[in-house]
């Protein structure tokens, strides 16, 4: 069968699969010998993981004194103790735009001048996720994959990820852990013919939508002018979209390494559940780049902590930093859960696939209104960076500096990302 399409045609049939990679995702290790599997390397993955209303400072960071491998672990991260080894943690990293501690997670990842756009009030950029996935993403069946929750409280906006596209747009995300292994695993309800008239659809109105846009052009203001770039921005994205779709059409999704979840799963639960599917879309390869935007109220909840966490966050000694410690404490238990997973998962070449990610951990916000010394751990060693180590830079140096760092380690041909002055050196193996 064929589908002709005015701008790219695709082949069906065996025929297809020469021009395709000879990828485990999609089915080919049953034709690799064993001593091949051995030579392939696995790919790398990045993940940023964020949370909202930041730590309690005064038990979850260590001392600054103590330096290197020499630290203590603070009460607050107690239950990474025997990880120690596999996590950093890295002090006096901020964003020199952050003045706004209501405005969530919004810049974490790109850390964009809220007002870089002059007569605009809002502006973003690139998050750090999607300029590894320009290039982490070509090769598999989602580019990226954007977590979030139902949370109301998060301090960003349910329904919102911690991702914002080439144009610094907001990326949507997925809000529960059912609606995740679907997306993943779950066989396609439309027949063949019916997905490939939809695609045939959706193409024809791009390309009415591209005409109608061309025909505007002329006499635009600068405004305006601004405006349709955003659109044609809008109109990429989607023709990138349409042609994964066309690419993955007649390959079978993967079968799901763990059962489907449970409806109605909250806070702690539901994060634990998250970080399982997160472990089974980079086991099986459906993405190498994944960002989720943890909920903090439905933890809470979760915990019957009544307090919220605005308040909460505006602690003082008390009930309120009392549940603050507790909520750090459950977070490093889930983080703890999740490393251990992944270590646990041996990948083709014998490695594990904590050895191939590359893992940020943390908030845009310290805690109460402070807005530097980002919390920030990293993990795993995609990105061959020093693990084992509690690291205290220079106060203010750019966090965007780290997520440079994350990305040329795990292979990202990329000189700058946002404000970033260079490297962390004292991340380099």
């Amino acid at each position: 069968m064929k589908l002709n399409c005015n701008r790219k045609n695709f082949l069906y049939g065996s025929g297809a699969f020469v021009l395709l990679p000879a990828l485990e995702s999609l089915g080919f290790k049953r034709f690799l010998s064993a001593e091949s599997n051995k030579k392939k390397k696995p790919p790398k993955r990045i993940a940023y993981l964020g949370f909202g209303w930041g730590v309690t400072q005064e038990t979850w960071y260590p001392d600054k004194k103590q330096t290197g491998e020499a630290y203590i672990l603070p009460d607050g991260l107690k239950p990474l103790n025997k990880l120690k080894k596999d996590i950093t943690i890295v002090q006096g990293c901020t964003h020199k735009y952050s003045h706004e501690a209501h405005w969530g997670s919004t810049f974490w990842l790109t850390g964009a001048n809220r007002y870089g756009v002059p007569g605009q009030s809002f502006a973003n950029t690139i998050s750090a996720d999607q300029v590894a996935a320009k290039q982490l993403g070509r090769e598999t069946r989602f580019s990226s994959l954007q977590l979030c929750s139902k949370d109301k409280n998060s301090g960003h906006g349910p329904g919102l990820s911690l991702a914002w596209n080439q144009g610094g747009k907001p990326l949507a995300g997925l809000d529960s852990p059912v609606q995740v292994y679907h997306r993943l695993f779950s066989a396609e309800k439309m027949s063949l013919s019916q997905r490939i008239a939809e695609l045939k659809k959706k193409r024809s109105v791009l390309d009415t939508v591209l005409l109608d846009a061309k025909h505007l052009q002329k006499g635009l203001s600068k405004n305006d002018t601004e405006k349709l770039d955003e659109y044609y921005q809008s109109i990429r994205d989607i023709e990138i979209q349409l042609s994964k779709d066309e690419k993955w059409m007649t390959i079978p999704k993967q079968k799901a390494p763990l059962t489907i979840p449970k409806n109605g799963l909250k806070g702690y639960d539901e994060i634990k559940l998250m970080y399982d599917l997160m472990v089974a879309a980079f086991q099986t390869d459906n993405t190498r780049v994944i960002t989720y935007r943890q909920p903090v109220s439905n933890l809470l909840k979760s915990m019957s902590i009544a307090t919220s966490p605005h308040n909460m966050s505006h602690y003082t000694p008390g009930k309120r930093m009392e549940a603050s410690q507790k909520r750090d404490v459950a977070q490093s238990e889930l983080l703890a859960g999740l490393i251990n997973k992944m270590k646990a998962i041996k990948e083709i070449d014998g490695s594990t696939l904590f050895d191939n990610v590359a893992l940020a951990y943390g908030s845009n916000i310290r805690s109460i209104h402070y807005l530097n010394n980002c919390p920030t751990i990293l993990t795993g060693g995609g990105a061959n960076i020093a693990l084992g180590q509690h690291i205290v830079l220079k106060k203010d140096t750019p966090l965007n500096n780290v997520w440079l760092t994350m990305l040329k380690g795990i292979g990202i041909d990329v000189e700058q990302h946002g404000d970033s002055t260079g490297v962390v050196k004292e991340l380099l193996v």
